[in-house]
């Protein structure tokens, strides 16, 4: 699309404030010249952008009767929001394998009950999976209950597919024997195999949400590594996971959408395998050097990246506009666009957003 001619005497008029994903002021929402969502699929997809997205152009979709969402605590439809367990909703139970999850307070987030895992060896989970029966979910039922709700979005919806690839493998095995199956020559080729039926589960996944709820655009949740560094090497995760990636990142492309992957750690090294594997766009947790990343690798795939960091309570109102401007300069290019990183929310002050969005609107709007 081209980039609307900014008028800054319309555009800077705020019409609405939104919630802060956390503590903090709420976002203020400017009268926009085009949709927030246009906005994030310019930038995405077109590497065309008519402002310095920030994620605020899209909305979480995590529904409920998808029990992976309820196995983990992470609910977010027309029903109202879940991460913990004072909601009213039970957390935790089955995924959608049968595996068990158990909300963990302290943790305020779920993991895989303790005890016996499903397999000890890769190679027996063919007979010991029992793939779900997913049109046996209440899609219809979802698609009435949301419809409303989604028709209401100026944001682009990403719906959430939680439990990708890896952490599949550990959900199945523990953590000890899925990192021992991704190096064990004898077990590489049932690892493979493994990510390709799951990567044909998520497909069908893809469908039936494009089908009920004509959506097209995802995030897929598989951490990879650690705080320190990722929990396999990149030769690993090339071979035995980037190609099933890379099956279900071109479905969800020839359908239109975007493909987003979140993945927590350590993993910059593996940006390149990001690429390989098809996603539109990663944000890295503060301990990457996301600015590195963006000069090597921008240009290939829309990073997520983190403010220089700041104090907030000693630095003034002219200056934080200037950490904007400043930002807006090294990152907000056409041809190589980026996100500003919810990892790096503590300098992201009602200044610094409001300065964001005028100065890239004023450069890019020329």
């Amino acid at each position: 699309m081209s980039v609307p001619k900014f008028n800054e005497a319309e555009e800077m008029k705020v019409v609405a404030e939104l919630p802060s994903f956390g503590p903090g002021p709420g976002v203020k929402v400017y009268n926009y010249p085009v949709t927030p969502r246009e906005a994030y699929l310019a930038a995405i997809q077109k590497k065309d952008p008519v402002w310095q997205i920030s994620g605020n152009e899209t909305a979480l979709f995590c529904p409920r009767f998808y029990p992976d969402n309820v196995a983990r605590a992470f609910v977010f439809d027309a029903e109202g929001v879940v991460m913990n367990d004072q909601s009213g909703l039970k957390v935790g139970g089955p995924d959608m394998f049968g595996i068990e999850w158990v909300f963990v307070p302290a943790a305020g987030g779920s993991m895989v009950q303790p005890g016996k895992p499903l397999f000890e060896d890769a190679n027996e989970w063919k007979s010991k999976v029992k793939f779900p029966n997913i049109d046996a979910w209440d899609w219809a039922g979802g698609a009435k209950k949301n419809e409303a709700y989604l028709k209401s979005l100026n944001t682009l919806p990403l719906t959430w597919i939680m439990n990708g690839f890896f952490e599949r493998l550990i959900s199945f095995m523990d953590f000890e024997g899925a990192a021992t199956a991704m190096i064990d020559e004898e077990q590489q080729d049932a690892v493979k195999e493994l990510m390709d039926r799951l990567a044909d589960l998520y497909i069908k996944i893809v469908d039936n949400y494009n089908k009920y709820f004509g959506l097209n655009s995802f995030t897929v949740h598989d951490d990879w590594g650690s705080q320190m560094a990722p929990f396999f090497s990149p030769a690993v995760g090339k071979k035995l996971i980037v190609p099933a990636m890379r099956k279900l990142t071109d479905h969800i492309h020839a359908i239109g959408g975007v493909a987003d992957f979140h993945s927590c750690g350590h993993v910059d090294m593996c940006v390149p395998n990001m690429i390989d594997a098809g996603w539109d766009s990663w944000s890295g947790m503060a301990m990457n050097d996301t600015h590195t990343a963006y000069e090597k690798y921008g240009d290939k795939i829309v990073l997520g990246v983190i403010p220089e960091q700041w104090d907030p309570a000693s630095t003034p109102e002219d200056k934080q506009k200037a950490e904007a401007r400043k930002f807006v300069d090294k990152f907000c290019k056409p041809g190589k666009p980026c996100l500003v990183n919810y990892y790096g929310a503590a300098v992201l002050t009602p200044a610094f957003r409001e300065e964001l969005y005028r100065y890239s609107r004023s450069k890019l709007g020329a």
